[in-house]
């Protein structure tokens, strides 16, 4: 079977990465949205559990290419609706368009619907679906008149992971942080601190990769509920996840983080205790000017403010200044840093070594390393 792990711009690279380490079939990048790959229904719930920077799994059903309404209800008519949603079964449609004769995307979600519909009349023959019993969400994507018709086996996106129900100002996604942990080349037995950690994204999913713990594994997918998947199988892989997690729960771990903001610090407090990380990451209330890291040198990382959640900018570059002046005094430490201000390098006063684009929910922001 073939799968999509969908995934935020700059994030591909990586979600392939882990799909390959996953043991995944065919794992490749595609142009624009994420990776493909091919596996059974096992592998794609290990996609589910373990991927730290994927927004959904997705089970490939059809492509074909669609330049009319006509294509698209014939394509989707074909599929063999039957084996996967059953009588009561709701099936609700999420569509996007992008590039393609049909672009309107509620139009799409009605053709899809009507089509589903007018397949599951005739071979469950009935005439009305009450769709009371089990969710099969349909993922349609038409980019260049190419239609993929998916099934969604996560459900909520795999940002959720469960432990962050308190959100601070203008909170970093927990895929994303993911993704700048394992991008700035920090190894998990060095030290790791958040300077600007808010409400303890960054320092909760570093801890998470530190431990081998599988990002989802304290949450349930869709394809958990699927009638058409041996739900034994799927136990099994969240079985062997959380044998691994044990396994390395002693594991010494040098994880920590402070900020002046004594709420964001309440939050942070909260969501580590809710991510089952208490007493694994330190957190404490300090000015960036009163920090002094001492003994190994590891990684500086931090998501400081970056003028869109301060009133002004001169705030935002008042922190970066500041940031500038901790790498002057850290030697041997990294420094790693994201920010959506194209003159962060000038306040801080140095050039980075490495840059890396991401988008920081619809802000676009550069990754920069200084080593």
């Amino acid at each position: 079977m073939k799968w999509i792990a969908s995934a935020a711009f700059g994030l591909e690279g990586q979600t392939m990465r882990d799909l390959k380490r996953l043991g995944a079939i065919n794992a490749q990048t595609m142009n624009v949205g994420g990776a493909t790959f091919e596996g059974d229904f096992a592998m794609g719930f290990a996609a589910n559990l373990w991927l730290r920077t994927a927004d959904r799994v997705l089970l490939v059903l059809a492509e074909f290419d669609a330049r009319s309404f006509q294509d698209l209800f014939e394509g989707v008519k074909a599929i063999e609706w039957e084996r996967y949603i059953p009588v009561d079964g709701a099936f609700p449609v999420r569509a996007r368009c992008v590039r393609s004769q049909l672009m309107s995307e509620s139009d799409t979600q009605s053709i899809v619907k009507k089509a589903v519909v007018e397949r599951l009349k005739k071979t469950h023959r009935v005439e009305w679906f009450a769709e009371t019993g089990v969710t099969i969400a349909i993922d349609v994507h038409i980019r260049n008149d190419r239609a993929t018709i998916s099934l969604d086996s996560s459900g909520t996106p795999l940002s959720k992971r469960g432990y962050r129900t308190w959100n601070g100002e203008a909170p970093i996604r927990e895929t994303l942080a993911a993704g700048l942990v394992l991008a700035s080349g920090w190894h998990p037995w060095q030290p790791l601190i958040d300077p600007c950690c808010g409400t303890g994204t960054l320092l909760i999913e570093a801890a998470f990769i530190a431990l081998a713990r599988a990002p989802g594994l304290r949450r349930a997918f869709a394809m958990e509920q699927w009638p058409f998947v041996n739900r034994a199988e799927l136990d099994a892989v969240r079985r062997e996840a959380q044998s691994k997690c044990d396994s390395s729960a002693n594991r010494q771990i040098r994880i920590s983080g402070s900020d002046i903001d004594p709420e964001a610090l309440e939050l942070a407090r909260r969501h580590v205790r809710q991510a089952g990380l208490e007493g694994r990451i330190s957190l404490e209330q300090r000015d960036l000017r009163d920090l002094h890291p001492t003994g190994e040198a590891g990684v500086i990382l931090a998501n400081p403010p970056y003028g869109e959640r301060l009133d002004t900018a001169r705030a935002a570059h008042s922190i970066a200044r500041q940031l500038g002046l901790l790498h002057a005094r850290t030697p041997g430490w990294k420094m790693c840093v994201i920010s959506a201000d194209m003159g962060f390098e000038r306040v801080f006063g140095q050039r980075a070594t490495r840059r890396k684009r991401y988008y920081n929910g619809r802000i676009e922001c550069e990754f920069r390393i200084f080593e």
